[in-house]
């Protein structure tokens, strides 16, 4: 134990053989002047407590300057020079941080930078410096998340799913860095039992290969081909997954393919990147289904059931993204995002990218009043500007009874769940108000609103050219029916209720999707709608926007049909079929599926 500034230490020895699994971690996240070298202080330190994969305690203070701060650091922190200036100094900050470092093993973003900030206050501050085992998610990442290539603490927390709602203030930054360690956390404790070990698993090499090309590296001979995994030419050419495993079974790396042989062997081809996983392949299993769509929910389901390390996350490379609303907040607000909302809400998409669907959200909260800003309601003295402009209700002043508030954001929302397309009723919404303006001799709001019918006419014939209707994501039952990208063998059937995949079958025969469609109807009466749970909101992102992407093939119906009331839910099946890949215009039922 050691004596620093009147707080007592666990050694870092002591900490190294403590089980990683158990260990208390303290994130923390620092701010500085921008300076380098002698001239850097910290402005502000954050630090957030984390155990059993949790986020506890939330610490943060600002530190006192010495020298003036510059306008670009403070532009770009958003910490000003009248903070500081009423800021404790920094050894009365330092005593509290070293007072919760004690015993437990510090963790930073791009920790030699944090480690070198604290350390130098620590020095010039008169205390001594704890020592405490350090360890970085930058570094975590790199060894556990490989395919994650851009590490930047934003960045790399939207690649495993983290919302980041501020960035570059040290508390928040702690808060993000600390999600990202507990998603990681459990490939690290994986991999070894102690402190130490991780300590030692993470520290950089000193040769490190040189980069050649994009995924490959010096030691991969030209013309040289990776050794083929076992099972190999079993493998057929059908739509569906194929999972990579290690000598001990383990898996490694779940792809998928419209023809699963000629995909899984690409990876072992001479030209192939090398990827930090071929190199322990030892065999190669399939699981087929008769679609493209299912063997995205294939790949879905299992990169989350079996969580291999050469999947880093659940990866899009397409432009959609959703408007969305979570209802469990009592003022809520809209917001773009690239994978729907889970719990209750409501989901309004996919929407072709986002310039076209942030500019609708602004359209939709000056229309109603609904906030312009972000989930955390902080209280206003005085209204902002959207509030004085008449375009915003001003919850922010803490005066306004929620149901009041509710009751338009139902309005606003209820355009995107009726019958119809919502870009028609918004669009009707707006000119009733224009008439009525008009009818009332207000001129001046009945010509802003003729400017915003234009605009909004153009902006729903951009927002639906790709995907077809403009609405919410239903949760009125639906039948899809996905071909086989062959043509001749038979495809798949997939029930969605409440935006959740309840069944799903291969169409070989009417009496078996006849009989999975009863089993569905009987579930779905009386579900709740909105509630998709969080470990489903993969999958209803990969239905969403598979059909949004075969909007120009889908018939009989748009695409995820309507949002109708709990009590109307009857027992109709909406049916959307997609046609096959090669089809010329008209629907072709699936065969032996004629009277689905």
């Amino acid at each position: 134990m050691h004596a620093v500034g009147g707080t007592r230490y666990h050694s870092a020895m002591d900490l190294d053989d403590q089980p990683l699994a158990s260990a208390e971690f303290l994130v923390v996240d620092c701010e500085t002047n921008g300076r380098a070298g002698a001239a850097c202080e910290l402005t502000e330190v954050g630090a957030v407590l984390v155990g059993g994969g949790e986020l506890h305690d939330r610490w943060s203070s600002l530190v006192a300057v010495r020298a003036p701060l510059t306008r670009r650091i403070q532009r770009f922190t958003g910490i000003t020079q009248a903070m500081v200036d009423g800021a404790p100094p920094p050894q009365a900050v330092l005593q509290q941080l070293a007072t919760r470092m004690e015993g437990r093993v510090l963790v930073a973003h791009n920790a030699p930078f944090d480690r070198r900030a604290l350390a130098q206050g620590f020095r010039e501050a008169g205390l001594r410096w704890p020592a405490p085992p350090v360890l970085c998610t930058v570094a975590i990442a790199r060894k556990f998340a490989p395919l994650q290539t851009k590490r930047g603490l934003a960045t790399l927390a939207a690649g495993l799913g983290i919302d980041v709602e501020q960035s570059h203030r040290a508390l928040p930054d702690a808060e993000t860095c600390a999600r990202v360690l507990c998603a990681l956390l459990p490939r690290l404790v994986a991999s070894v039992e102690t402190v130490g070990e991780a300590v030692a698993l993470l520290r950089p090499s000193r040769s490190r290969p040189r980069r050649i090309r994009a995924g490959r590296t010096v030691g991969a001979l030209p013309g040289h081909e990776p050794a083929q995994p076992a099972g190999m030419k079993e493998l057929p050419e059908e739509p569906g997954i194929y999972i990579v495993r290690n000598a001990a079974g383990q898996p490694l790396y779940v792809g998928k393919s419209v023809t699963v042989r000629s995909r899984a062997r690409a990876h072992f081809q001479p030209s192939a990147p090398l990827e930090p996983w071929t190199a322990q392949a030892a065999s190669v299993e399939a699981r087929t289904c008769g679609s493209e769509l299912g063997a995205l929910l294939l790949e879905c389901r299992e990169i989350k059931r079996l969580r291999p390390p050469g999947n880093v996350r659940l990866k899009h490379d397409d432009p959609y993204v959703f408007l969305r609303c979570r209802l469990d907040i009592p003022f809520p607000v809209l917001e773009i995002a690239r994978e729907p909302a889970a719990g209750h809400a409501v989901n309004i998409g996919p929407l072709a990218g986002p310039r076209g669907a942030t500019e609708l959200m602004e359209q939709l909260n000056s229309l109603f009043g609904l906030r312009h800003c972000g989930r955390n309601l902080q209280r206003r003295e005085h209204p902002s500007a959207y509030g004085q402009m008449g375009r915003c209700m001003s919850p922010c002043l803490h005066d306004l009874d929620p149901n009041v508030y509710r009751a338009r954001l139902d309005e606003a929302l209820g355009l995107f769940c009726g019958d119809g397309d919502a870009g028609d009723a918004l669009l009707d919404h707006v000119r009733l108000q224009m008439h009525e303006a008009a009818e009332a001799q207000a001129y001046e709001r009945a010509t802003w609103l003729r400017r915003r019918h234009r605009r909004l006419r153009a902006l729903c014939e951009e927002l639906t050219a790709r995907t077809g209707a403009l609405r919410a994501l239903h949760v009125r039952p639906v039948r899809i029916v996905a071909p086989h990208p062959g043509g001749d063998a038979p495809g798949d059937v997939f029930w969605i209720v409440g935006g959740r995949v309840v069944d799903w079958a291969r169409a070989t025969s009417e009496e078996e999707v006849a009989r999975r469609e009863a089993r569905v109807l009987l579930r779905a009466r009386g579900r709740a709608t909105g509630h998709v749970p969080a470990e489903e909101v993969d999958e209803l992102r990969v239905v969403a926007t598979w059909l949004a992407s075969h909007a120009h093939e889908a018939h009989d119906l748009p695409a995820l049909g309507d949002v109708p009331p709990p009590s109307a839910l009857g027992a109709e099946i909406k049916v959307t079929r997609v046609a096959r890949p090669k089809a010329p215009a008209g629907m072709e039922a699936l065969p032996g599926l004629s009277g689905v």
